[in-house]
């Protein structure tokens, strides 16, 4: 099959690239590097450097596609507090740019990648598909209204649209910004040097922590699969784990014997959160293969950043 990934010099969007290339699929991408790498692409991987808001590039790009995967996005939460007017133009201006580029060519299927965040808090765990979302910050807000756009303009445009919430991956190559990086990736830079593990809160807070490889099983599944259109599905590990375990597991892994220190915690983030995949089970046949212990061993062995 032919597939663009916008995104796709991101963390996921380059797993996702190389896995459908080493499969044999004839795969583009686009990506304006502002936060990705190139370089962690396959070499047969057709990479472009553009905005996803450039309709014009979009549909040189869209020629001949089967199925669009839409990864192109801002990320951070904190940074979305401080700058919701960017996170707007790009998660959901972005994402109406994409659906009509595709109107124009006559692209057939979108998987448009969102987020877990857009439950905020629930009054039971795990959280299923059913439920009424409650964003609690301006990137849970713009995934949720890019979600409603997807559906939406794929309904009156005849475009098969398929929405993955993702929860927390994590895996080899994920971005390490300086300010607001994430959690495992991060815990396991201070562990392997030393560090102490900074927990903001008590560590009692709880996410749904998914090694790339399973998110990307899923995603594969979501382009092909039958039925899926307008099916809102979640992909996640189905377990909830409180940080204060995940930063004691990364200590017990790499050996070391710091202090994990915990702080006053001044985030928007929920209190708990964790997936229900039994429609993902049952649409995208998609069982998670990692435990967080396995997940987190591949993580440390995997990338070069945190050999000692």
């Amino acid at each position: 099959m032919n597939y663009l990934i916008t995104g796709a010099a991101g963390f996921l969007g380059s797993t996702l690239a190389n896995q459908l290339a080493r499969e044999g699929h004839q795969v583009r991408g686009i990506d304006d590097l502002s936060t990705g790498e190139p370089q962690s692409l396959f070499e047969d991987v057709h990479f472009t450097r553009g905005d996803v808001n450039d309709r014009p590039k979009l549909w040189t790009l869209l020629q001949d596609v089967d199925c669009v995967y839409h990864l192109a996005a801002r990320v951070l939460v904190a940074e979305s507090i401080l700058y919701p007017r960017e996170y707007n133009a790009v998660n959901v201006g972005g994402s109406v740019s994409l659906m009509e580029a595709m109107r124009d060519v006559g692209v057939g299927r979108v998987v448009f990648i969102s987020s877990g965040a857009v439950y905020g808090d629930q009054p039971e765990q795990p959280v299923n598909e059913q439920m009424a979302p409650k964003p609690h910050s301006p990137y849970a807000v713009s995934k949720l209204a890019a979600e409603y756009y997807v559906n939406t303009i794929g309904s009156l445009w005849g475009i098969d649209t398929v929405i993955l919430r993702v929860f927390n991956a994590y895996g080899p190559g994920q971005l390490l910004p300086p300010a607001h990086a994430p959690l495992i990736p991060n815990f396991l830079r201070q562990a392997v040097r030393g560090g102490t593990l900074v927990v903001h809160g008590d560590g009692k807070q709880t996410r749904d922590f998914i090694y790339v490889s399973d998110v990307v099983r899923a995603m594969v599944a979501a382009s092909t699969a039958p039925n899926l259109n307008q099916a809102i599905i979640n992909v996640g590990s189905g377990e909830e784990t409180d940080v204060r375990t995940v930063a004691q597991q990364i200590l017990d892994l790499t050996g070391h014997q710091g202090e994990i220190l915990y702080t006053p915690r001044n985030d928007p983030g929920v209190s708990r959160l964790c997936a229900d995949i039994s429609l993902a089970k049952e649409k995208l046949s998609f069982t998670p293969r990692y435990n967080l212990a396995e997940g987190l061993s591949l993580t440390l062995e995997r990338d070069p950043r945190f050999q000692v």
